[in-house]
Formats: C-alpha cells, sequence, structure tokens
C-alpha cells in the first residue's frame, strides 16, 4: 500500500500539529493529522494524490520509545525486541509505510537519548532523510521545496533486528 509519485513526510516533535495544519493550505500538500501509525492510516496516506504527502503517524513511534527507555534502564530487552518484531510484520504486511523523510521539529529541545534516536540510530539508516526544522510552519513550508536528494531508506528487516546493539553516543550518520 505505498503512495505512488508522492514524497511522504513525517513531521514529528512538540508543535507537529500546528505546523502540519498550516502546510494543508499550500497547494500540492497533502497534510494528515492521522496520530498513529496503522493500517487505516497506511490506507489514508495511500490514497493521497499531492506530490507531498505530510502526516504526524510515525510508523517507528513505537520502536523508537522501547529503544530510548532500553537506552535509559526503563524497560527490558524484550521489550524492544517485540517493538521491532510488530514493527516489521506491519511493514511486511503493507499496514505501515516509512516516510521518505522525517522532518524532526525543534532538534535543541531533544534532550538525552531522544535526540540519540533521531540523529543516530534512525538517521544513520537514511542519511540525509531525518531532517531539522524549527518548531513554525514557515520554515517547514520552505523545507518542502528543498528537502535534500538523498539514497532511500535501507529495508527496516535490514536494520531494525539490530537496534539492541545501536549504543547511543556511538553511532551517528553514516556510522551504524
Amino acid at each position: 500500500m505505498a503512495v505512488q509519485n508522492a514524497t511522504i513526510v513525517t513531521v514529528v516533535g512538540a508543535g507537529s500539529a500546528e505546523v502540519i495544519a498550516s502546510l494543508g493550505s499550500l497547494r500540492g500538500v497533502e497534510a494528515l493529522q492521522l496520530g498513529s501509525a496503522d493500517a487505516e492510516s497506511t490506507a489514508r496516506i495511500s490514497a493521497a494524490r499531492g506530490p507531498y504527502v505530510v502526516h504526524d503517524a510515525d510508523p517507528l513511534e513505537h520502536v523508537a520509545a522501547a529503544w530510548v527507555e532500553f537506552f535509559d534502564d526503563r524497560s527490558t530487552l524484550g521489550t524492544l525486541e517485540l517493538e521491532v518484531s510488530v514493527a516489521l510484520e506491519g511493514f511486511a504486511a503493507g499496514e505501515r509505510v516509512m516516510p521518505d523523510y522525517y522532518v524532526v521539529l525543534d532538534p535543541e529541545s531533544i534532550e538525552g537519548t531522544w535526540r540519540h534516536w533521531w540523529f543516530g540510530a534512525l538517521g544513520s539508516h537514511g542519511v540525509r532523510r531525518v531532517v531539522p526544522a524549527p518548531a513554525a510552519a514557515w520554515p517547514v513550508r520552505r523545507l518542502l521545496g528543498r528537502l535534500p536528494q538523498a539514497p532511500g531508506w535501507a529495508a527496516p528487516r535490514d536494520w531494525l533486528p539490530g537496534l539492541p546493539f545501536v549504543v547511543p553516543d556511538r553511532v551517528g550518520f553514516g556510522g551504524a
């Protein structure tokens, strides 16, 4: 259930709802407030017809939280492995779609292990696919027209199972 001929952008961070809402007025941008990544949200993303589909349904939201909690000593390895397994099943079944880009709002305010998730563990598998931006509509509007050219994401099945071994502070762009 992939969107054909569209650039899919997931906007994450504080203020994402306001930023996404403001993008809906742009010609060629379909802005969707979906909440969570599931079969229904993937169907809505796939049905979009604009050149850009901007939404808030992060298909790796639970994997990210489990990874952060694991390295912050707030959960066990089993939780991370379970979330990875669920995500991989969702991708295989077509119930989740990996965005072309993640726009991370206000990255300076992200603390600790979460910063390592966005710009290390995740970013290293899609170099130049995780893009920082201020948490305001105008800079994100400008960014959409100038997203960096970059190789696509590595297939999630090739790197998600190795996340328990991706240690914060030891991985960065190009280093996983």
